[in-house]
């Protein structure tokens, strides 16, 4: 279903058009209105503008200029009586999609119309494929044979066919996108676009436009109406991933939307009904956010329909090889090489570290050492040196747990503990906070909280 709107100035080809269109199915609203129409389309949620070429005094071409330019994804096509080859020059300079004579043939028109809303979806889904460059997954697909893993394979099957949001949770880096990108594959909606933003990475003032799109003239610097990830993703899925990250004023009007599936662009003063599924993961446990006043309780109920767990990689080293094998075999053929064997060596180093950036880490692991291996074995030389460098990380951290004998503070240990290693990242980075955030696989968005909490770099 399509959203048209549909501008002439004759009452009975209004009405003609809109019982035509709303048999095909679409959603339909008219006016003979040059200004209302340019109002209508600023708003946004219009897919196509079927308009007439003269509307009394007013000029379909105007119409059809200015609502390119304020919105640009919408298609135009133009209805007239009066054709003449300059005039049709015109209209297709300025943007039409097509030019239409009466008296015209029903099936034609439908046809004109058909055609244009297939451009404008592949328009689209350009815009969804461009969103996900860069956006490379880290961890390879749902490996692995673990009783927790075979689990989640099961919900995902589950789950897949229906409407429901899942909450994913798990540490930073555990595969929760590509447990949402599962989903998706195995549902019906896996020939539609799946969108995916980290609320954590959009900076703070744009949040909105970004989820909601925005009108032109919305805010400084919108110079044209474009729309929000929410229709981006259409019928599809999207996905907020670290939706613990969202500030409380864009969690109003989240809660909003999947409430009552409308959302309404930033300047605009009319709702468009969607219909993608929502999928969200966090590293945090929301429950707790919640308790502190940082997250919406009745936000929280609504993500948290069905919660799948992602458990971190040291819970499942048996798994271990299988992501080797996968990620070595998937750096070596971007390189254009074959892939290395693992040494027996090389492989024990790696089961020995307690992997606290997870999936993500090892990916980096490998990645480098595919890249830096010149032959056809991959030893333990070609690891960072704190996995091939004496103890294993397993034993610093049962030292690092000792409980003295006389007992400790434990919230002050750990603050300590946090301080200095958030110290360590700036130091190592040198002050550039961006870089310490990944460094502690950290949002900087929760880098900079952490920083405010200690003190760190203020003054």
């Amino acid at each position: 279903m399509a959203c048209l709107l549909v501008v002439d100035d004759e009452q009975s080809m209004r009405e003609f058009l809109e019982i035509l269109f709303t048999r095909e199915g679409h959603q339909v609203t008219s006016t003979g209105n040059a200004a209302a129409a340019l109002g209508r389309v600023e708003e946004g949620g219009v897919d196509l503008v079927l308009c007439d070429l003269r509307l009394g005094a007013d000029s379909g071409l105007e119409v059809l200029r200015v609502a390119k330019e304020r919105s640009p994804a919408t298609e135009v096509v133009m209805i007239t009586a009066f054709a003449t080859t300059e005039n049709a020059v015109q209209a297709m300079k300025l943007g039409a999609y097509d030019y239409v004579l009466k008296p015209f043939k029903v099936d034609e028109l439908k046809l004109v119309v058909q055609k244009a809303l297939e451009h404008r979806a592949l328009l689209q889904e350009n815009r969804v494929l461009r969103h996900r460059v860069g956006g490379r997954t880290e961890a390879p697909g749902l490996l692995g044979h673990t009783p927790a893993i075979e689990e989640i394979r099961r919900m995902v099957s589950r789950v897949a066919a229906t409407g429901t949001t899942v909450l994913l949770t798990g540490e930073s880096g555990t595969g929760k996108e590509v447990a949402a990108r599962a989903i998706h594959a195995a549902g019906d909606r896996a020939d539609l676009p799946f969108v995916a933003v980290n609320c954590g990475a959009v900076p703070e003032g744009l949040i909105e436009s970004e989820f909601f799109g925005h009108t032109r003239g919305a805010f400084t610097g919108a110079a044209e109406a474009r729309p929000g990830l929410f229709e981006v993703a259409g019928s599809g899925t999207l996905f907020l991933d670290e939706v613990g990250e969202l500030p409380p004023q864009v969690q109003v009007k989240l809660l909003r939307a999947v409430q009552e599936r409308r959302i309404r662009r930033v300047g605009a003063t009319t709702d468009i009904v969607i219909s993608a599924r929502l999928l969200a993961a966090t590293n945090r446990d929301l429950g707790e956010e919640v308790r502190a006043g940082r997250f919406r309780e009745d936000l929280y109920y609504r993500l948290n329909v069905i919660q799948l767990r992602l458990p971190p990689l040291r819970e499942r080293l048996e798994d271990l090889p299988e992501f080797c094998a996968n990620f070595v075999e998937r750096f070596a053929a971007d390189l254009g090489r074959r892939p290395p064997a693992l040494t027996p060596e090389t492989l024990k180093l790696l089961q020995a570290w307690s992997w606290p950036g997870n999936l993500r880490e090892l990916a980096n692991v490998l990645e480098r050492a595919v890249t830096l291996c010149d032959g056809e074995v991959l030893g333990p030389e070609l690891l960072p040196a704190p996995l091939r460098g004496g103890a294993p990380a397993s034993r610093s951290v049962e030292a690092l747990a000792e409980l003295p004998p006389d007992g400790l503070d434990l919230q002050a240990h750990l603050d300590a503990v946090e301080r200095r290693i958030l110290e360590q990242s700036l130091a190592r980075t040198g002050g550039v906070k961006t870089e310490a955030a990944r460094l502690l696989a950290l949002t900087f968005r929760s880098l900079r909280y952490r920083l405010a909490k200690f003190g760190i770099g203020e003054g």
